[in-house]
C-alpha cells in the first residue's frame, strides 16, 4: 500500500485518497475498483453500514451498476474486502511511523492512529462495531491488534533489559496492560469521532492535547 508523501500528509491517512493515488498508473480495471472502494468510504462516512446500497456506491463512483458486480459479488463481499485491505493499511501505516532516537515513538504511533481514526471514522466504525458480521474481518483485526500488542510489550521489554530489570514483569502482564490500554484508546476516539460525545468533544477541541493525553496513558500504562 502506497502511503503518498508520509505520514505527515493528510492523504497519508485517508484510505480512500490512498487507494486512488496507489491506483492512478494503474491498468483501468484497477482505476475502476479504487474507484469504487473509494465511494464506499465515502459514502460510509456519511451513513451507516446498514443504509449502504450498492446503487449508492456506484452512483457515488461514477460506474454503471453492472460494473459493480464484475469486481464483487455482491454488497457483503465488497464490504468484507474493502475492510480487509483498510486492516492492511492500518498495519502499514503504523508500521511506517518514525521509530528513531529522536523521536517520541509513543506520540508518534499515538498521532498516527488519531489521524487515521479521523480520516477514516465511517471505516473504523465498521471495525469498532460491525465486525461480528465479517469473520475474515473480525480475524485481520485482531491480528493487527495482537500484532500492535505484541510491538509495545518487545519494545517495554528492551526497556526492562536496559534497566537491568529483565523478567521483572511477567510477559503475561505486559500483554494485559498493552490490551487494556489499547482498548481505552479505542474508546476514547470512538466516543468523541464516532458517537460525537458533547462533554468529550468541548474538552478535546485542541487535538494536540487530546493526543498528549492518549500518549501519556499509554506511557504511565507501559511504565515499568
Amino acid at each position: 500500500m502506497v502511503l503518498l508523501d508520509g505520514p505527515e500528509s493528510y492523504e497519508a491517512f485517508n484510505f480512500g485518497q490512498a487507494l486512488l493515488f496507489e491506483a492512478k498508473n494503474q491498468r483501468k480495471r484497477d482505476r475502476t475498483q479504487a474507484d469504487i472502494f473509494n465511494a464506499g468510504c465515502s459514502l460510509l462516512n456519511r451513513a451507516s453500514l446498514a443504509s449502504l446500497k450498492v446503487s449508492d456506491i456506484c452512483r457515488e463512483a461514477g460506474v454503471a451498476h453492472g460494473t459493480f458486480y464484475i469486481y464483487f459479488t455482491n454488497r457483503q463481499a465488497f464490504v468484507a474486502s474493502l475492510l480487509l485491505r483498510f486492516v492492511d493499511y492500518l498495519q502499514a501505516v503504523m508500521r511506517g511511523a518514525p521509530k528513531s532516537a529522536e523521536a517520541d515513538t509513543v506520540r508518534t504511533a499515538t498521532d498516527a492512529y488519531y489521524r487515521l481514526f479521523e480520516q477514516n471514522a465511517g471505516l473504523m466504525k465498521c471495525l469498532v462495531k460491525h465486525l461480528e458480521e465479517f469473520p475474515s474481518c473480525l480475524e485481520a483485526f485482531q491480528k493487527l491488534n495482537r500484532e500492535w500488542a505484541a510491538r509495545v510489550v518487545a519494545s517495554t521489554e528492551r526497556k526492562l533489559a536496559q534497566s537491568g530489570r529483565a523478567g521483572k514483569i511477567s510477559r503475561d502482564e505486559l500483554f494485559r496492560r498493552a490490551y487494556a490500554l489499547g482498548g481505552m484508546v479505542d474508546q476514547y476516539l470512538t466516543a468523541l469521532l464516532l458517537n460525537h460525545d458533547p462533554s468529550l468533544n468541548r474538552i478535546s477541541q485542541d487535538k494536540e492535547a487530546a493526543i498528549e493525553t492518549l500518549s501519556l496513558i499509554w506511557k504511565r500504562g507501559m511504565a515499568v
